[in-house]
């Protein structure tokens, strides 16, 4: 175990580990395959027992990585669509899309943040901009916000659960990865519960509008023909 904890203090403090997490980043972005979110919070756990790696740098790093990684995802909804790819042919995926441009066309600004915290939704949201014209500068600046209190989250998640034990660097990492991905499961779901109550209640709407049209329409129907500069009597 010390030899472990010895060999993960090394590799935190190598000038290596900031360009390839990075790219970790970035590719996490448009693509999903890779856990940054365990990445950064497993981080900073360490650094909180080494100071390695430094916490500024690391959110740094992790920021420009988020914002290029979904600003490519914008940009390749723009260039290629929703059904380029195989793996966006899938229904699951397909039916994520939808949810999405249906959000982004409700409640955009809500959504690009929201998103940033919900793993397969970021992505999807970051595509469906691009897909449908959303103005490239506000989705810029939302996403920056998005991607500033999400590095801010995460690296405060390490921080708290790294405190727990002391001189084990290695079982603060795990018990950091562990508690982010409890947490990241309940953020998640009260995300898309709360998305889903936004959109039952848009419905609700729609049907009471949809149920007072006729009503409106027949009083109008009422009221033609009637000389309304004669006074009723």
């Amino acid at each position: 175990m010390e030899f472990l904890n010895q060999m993960l203090e090394h590799a935190a403090g190598q000038p290596w580990i900031y360009p390839v997490l990075l790219v970790f980043f970035f590719i996490d972005g448009f693509a999903t395959i890779l856990p940054s979110e365990t990445a950064i919070v497993g981080l900073s756990a360490l650094s909180l027992h080494s100071g390695e790696p430094n916490l500024w740098i690391l959110g740094a790093t992790a920021l420009v990585g988020a914002m290029a990684g979904d600003n490519m995802a914008y940009m390749l909804g723009r260039k290629i669509g929703l059904t380029r790819w195989k793996w966006m042919r899938r229904p699951k995926v397909q039916k994520m899309f939808a949810w999405a441009q249906y959000e982004l066309d409700k409640r955009g600004a809500v959504l690009i943040f929201t998103a940033r915290y919900i793993p397969w939704g970021r992505v999807a949201v970051n595509y469906v901009a691009g897909q449908t014209g959303f103005r490239h500068r506000t989705f810029f600046l939302l996403d920056a916000f998005a991607c500033v209190t999400w590095v801010a989250y995460s690296i405060g998640i390490g921080l708290l659960a790294g405190q727990w034990v002391h001189n084990n660097p290695l079982l603060g990492v795990g018990i950091a990865v562990a508690f982010a991905v409890v947490l990241g499961i309940v953020v998640d779901h009260a995300l898309r519960w709360w998305h889903k109550y936004l959109e039952k209640k848009d419905h609700s709407k729609e049907a009471a509008a949809a149920a007072e049209a006729p009503t409106a329409e027949k009083s109008q129907k009422a009221i033609v023909g009637v000389d309304r500069s004669k006074p009723a009597g």
